[in-house]
């Protein structure tokens, strides 16, 4: 798992160094890829002025660019821990906050595209005039304000009860060495559980209410369908959020019934939790959404293409 959110008992075992470079060059290896389907996606987007217009794809190239800087931030801080163990707390502290706001980000913004999907099919005829781009952009801005709210709260709490000299000492990078006061972490659970709480309803919502406008108007089913499965795969990205905060126990359990693999455990631990879920992001509009897989197809097909010409010479 992520250093910045592992629990303290990590700092107590250490891998052999063939094991650190296995698991430090899988993660790598890993980031590289979901990096390269990112950027595909991303590059997709900016090219193509069609989907500037729409609040669907501006919303969904926001989760995959937050998606990526927080996966960038993780792997960042877990190969940091390996190759220094411990970093200076002014940096420590701001890739944790960094991690812990693109993290918030992502159920937030699930929350608004199912929002988005419930009024194009629900209520078609004010969607453009609801559903605009300055809106949008809005709405983005609104995303992040509720996202950084409750924990920049964390770092004030921290400079007001540690000295100065604190931010200049070296510390393992865990977001509870930083962030000392036990208050905090009720304030953090109080808050994760509303969040959660709150996108687990309006995804049930929406979901709902896409049903039954699909059996209310016929002609309409297969918009709604594709809506629905949208909705359903944007709750799969949210249980697997939801998956961070039951891994502890999980560990715990495994590590009961395979003793002495709990390096291993945590390390597979951090890839189904962390690394995953951000390959669905992409595939949601990479691949299921026809108009943004037909211009991706073009971007990879003219890569290529691109590539053969300088190869021959012909550029």
């Amino acid at each position: 798992m992520c250093p910045c959110f592992l629990s303290p008992q990590w700092i107590l075992v250490r891998d052999t160094l063939t094991s650190a470079v296995v698991k430090n060059l899988v993660v790598v290896l890993v980031w590289l890829s979901l990096s390269y389907i990112n950027g595909s996606v991303v590059a997709t987007f900016f090219r193509h002025q069609v989907f500037y217009g729409d609040p669907r794809y501006i919303l969904f190239i926001h989760m995959v660019i937050n998606d990526a800087v927080q996966l960038t931030v993780t792997i960042m801080l877990f190969i940091l821990s390996y190759v220094y163990y411990r970093i200076n707390v002014s940096f420590c502290c701001f890739f944790i906050l960094l991690a812990v706001f693109t993290t918030r980000n992502t159920p937030v913004n699930l929350a608004s595209m199912a929002i988005e999907r419930y009024i194009a099919i629900c209520d078609p005829l004010r969607h453009a005039q609801v559903c605009t781009v300055r809106k949008t952009y809005i709405l983005i801005g609104l995303i992040w304000l509720i996202s950084v709210v409750p924990d920049i709260t964390d770092l004030f709490v921290t400079l007001a009860n540690e000295p100065l000299s604190f931010f200049h000492e070296s510390v393992f990078c865990l977001r509870q060495n930083i962030f000392k006061d036990p208050v905090l972490a009720y304030k953090r659970q109080a808050f994760d559980g509303l969040y959660f709480s709150c996108v687990f309803l309006t995804l049930v919502y929406t979901y709902l209410r896409i049903l039954f406008a699909a059996r209310a108007h016929s002609t309409e089913k297969t918009s709604a369908r594709r809506a629905r499965n949208t909705i359903l795969l944007h709750g799969s990205q949210l249980a697997m959020c939801m998956l961070s905060y039951i891994s502890p126990s999980v560990e715990i359990i495994l590590h009961l019934i395979f003793p002495g693999r709990i390096l291993e455990i945590r390390f597979a631990n951090y890839l189904v939790v962390y690394m995953l879920p951000r390959f669905l992001s992409p595939i949601i509009y990479g691949v299921r959404d026809k108009k943004f897989r037909n211009h991706l197809r073009k971007y990879f097909v003219g890569g290529c293409r691109v590539g053969l010409q300088k190869g021959n010479g012909t550029l």
